[in-house]
């Protein structure tokens, strides 16, 4: 919940004439910004080689849900992806497993990406929980079809500028990966991305590491030329 129309195209602009400037680093680029700024940046990054993304959406195709938007309004608006079971849509709103599932899957059916989220919390990671948690969040909110993307963030990471330790994300992205070898085969790998006070200085030790296919980045985000070093390490942020 940042950023009003003039401070949102500000950012775009910033990081489309990087791209032309500079050359898109090889990798995928998605911002996903508040829904009011979603159909004007549509229009803004036309062309370019960011890509456009919701925050959310509800599973309904329509109806009497107030205040929410659909796959489809997702797409109308120019979308091409979407993130659900974000940690503190799970939080601030008690979204279950089943509800992101059932997000998840009406994002693949109206042609979106979701980018699916899981991780715990720091009271379960104390308790030695961390894999126990992934695996239930994996299991319960993956859509039964469709392609998707998983990111594994850490709740008591966001926004915190604490990070896991690169052997703590290995053990949590190979146990993601292995899991998802079992739930859905291994022909077609499914992308997992880290995120969780991902910041440029260290971007490069964090995309270094086994099985992590990108970054779900922040408050970093919020600054076009942190955002763009963290994509310059080459992987998908």
């Amino acid at each position: 919940m940042n950023g009003l129309l003039e401070e949102g195209r500000e950012l775009a602009s910033s990081l489309k004439s990087l791209a032309e400037a500079e050359g898109a680093p090889d990798c995928d680029w998605l911002i996903c910004p508040p829904a009011q700024l979603l159909i004007p940046l549509a229009e803004l990054l036309a062309g370019s080689p960011i890509a456009l993304g919701g925050q959310d959406c509800h599973s309904a195709e329509k109806g009497a849900h107030t205040g929410d938007l659909s796959a489809a309004m997702l797409v109308d608006a120019g979308c091409s992806h979407v993130i659900v079971g974000h940690s503190e849509r799970r939080q601030d709103h008690s979204e279950t497993d089943a509800t992101v599932r059932a997000k998840a899957e009406a994002a693949c059916k109206a042609g979106l990406l979701p980018v699916v989220c899981l991780g715990e919390t720091g009271e379960e990671r104390a308790a030695g929980q961390t894999l126990v948690v992934i695996e239930r969040q994996l299991r319960g909110s993956i859509p039964g079809g469709g392609d998707f993307v998983v990111a594994y963030e850490p709740v008591w990471a966001i926004g915190t500028g604490l990070t896991p330790s690169a052997d703590d994300v290995a053990a949590a992205h190979a146990h993601i990966q292995a899991l998802l070898e079992t739930l859905v085969g291994t022909d077609k790998p499914i992308n997992i991305l880290y995120g969780g006070s991902v910041k440029p200085s260290n971007a490069p030790e964090l995309l270094a590491v086994p099985a992590v296919g990108g970054a779900l980045v922040g408050g970093a985000s919020l600054k076009a030329d942190g955002f763009w070093a963290i994509g310059s390490h080459g992987l998908a942020a």
